[in-house]
């Protein structure tokens, strides 16, 4: 089975916004993610600044469940509403603080990823996970230059890459949650049953078919620095709207798919075939005079970035196989290019 690397705590990326309490009364494996003070009794004292330190590791955790960092962000917020709805006896009677809190971040997710499905068969067009910038190129917006908190950081690695979390859209709620928690997070078959609502033996089996699909969908990986040549070179093709070299560039099976979620022009249906993507993608730039192209890190690997005047209308990611772009992914929902853009 593949096993993926351990997720750099220095390699970040800020969420959206500041997440606050209300004070109301083989195995895919991650630090950020278990950690090891997971085990034993957690924290001597589950005061404000102990408790609040985990909205890093949340955010990690529900960004991978979800693919929607506004949903992610909701889904710890709302955690955060039910540890302060409780008194401090009662938080001071849960052995384990830190497990609480991911448990109850990991149900919510749950139930949340069986709506989302309801919502994404209305959607307008296709739904694909929000796309994350590296935390250099991140811009968030807010008043006199005041930065994030780094606590509010997704950390990126290969299990935020846009294929890999295109492939956990394909998956049932229940399959997404027991795999990212067991083969991405390192939970016991027992913790994941006791989150799903299934026994150890279901959920290692929820585990056991969600891999399978990810392992389907997935080719030998090409190297980062031969990612970032085969971009150059689409970029530089796009520009000068070279159908023939765009077309070299794409493998013959290549796919390409847009999410502007109905709010602004797109093309809806998927686009198969180099000749057509090639097409396509021509079109696009010359429908949009002044249009710069740049090359940025979209969810920790080489992609694009389509600006006018300053503002992002456009983040491109890509899969590859071999030395060929397999797939591309085209957000153009504005909703979605919030860490992109000021605009």
């Amino acid at each position: 089975m593949t096993r993926w690397p351990h997720i750099p705590e220095g390699c970040l990326v800020e969420p959206v916004r500041e997440i606050r309490p209300r004070e109301t009364g083989g195995t895919m494996t991650t630090r950020s993610g278990r950690d090891a003070a997971d085990s034993g009794r957690g924290w001597p004292d589950p005061g404000l600044g102990a408790v609040m330190g985990e909205r890093r590791r949340l955010i990690n955790l529900t960004y991978r469940l979800l693919g929607s960092l506004a949903e992610a962000e909701d889904a710890v917020q709302e955690t955060y509403a039910r540890w302060y709805a409780m008194t401090p006896q009662q938080q001071e009677a849960i052995e384990n603080p830190r497990a609480w809190l991911s448990k109850v971040a990991s149900r919510i997710c749950l139930n949340l990823l069986g709506s989302a499905r309801a919502r994404r068969e209305t959607y307008v067009g296709e739904w694909i996970p929000e796309p994350l910038p590296e935390h250099a190129e991140w811009i968030t917006g807010r008043p006199r230059g005041t930065t994030m908190d780094p606590a509010d950081r997704v950390t990126l690695d290969e299990s935020v890459s846009m294929a890999f979390l295109v492939v956990l859209e394909s998956m049932t709620p229940a399959e997404r949650v027991a795999f990212v928690l067991h083969d991405v997070f390192r939970y016991s078959f027992a913790e994941v049953a006791e989150i799903v609502g299934r026994t150890p033996a279901a959920s290692r089996q929820l585990a056991s078919s969600a891999r399978r699909r990810i392992h389907a969908a997935q080719p030998p990986a090409t190297p980062t620095a031969q990612q970032a040549g085969i971009v150059r070179d689409f970029k530089q093709a796009w520009e000068a709207r070279d159908i023939g070299a765009l077309i070299g560039l794409l493998d013959p099976g290549a796919t390409a798919i847009a999410d502007s979620g109905g709010l602004v022009s797109a093309v809806l249906q998927l686009l198969k075939g180099g000749e057509q993507i090639a097409r396509a993608s021509a079109d696009f730039a010359g429908r949009a005079p002044g249009l710069t192209i740049l090359e940025r890190t979209v969810n920790g690997q080489p992609g694009l970035v389509a600006q006018q005047n300053g503002i992002t209308v456009a983040v491109v990611a890509f899969d590859f196989a071999g030395n060929r772009i397999k797939h591309i992914w085209v957000i153009l929902n504005p909703e979605k290019l919030r860490p992109w853009t000021t605009g």
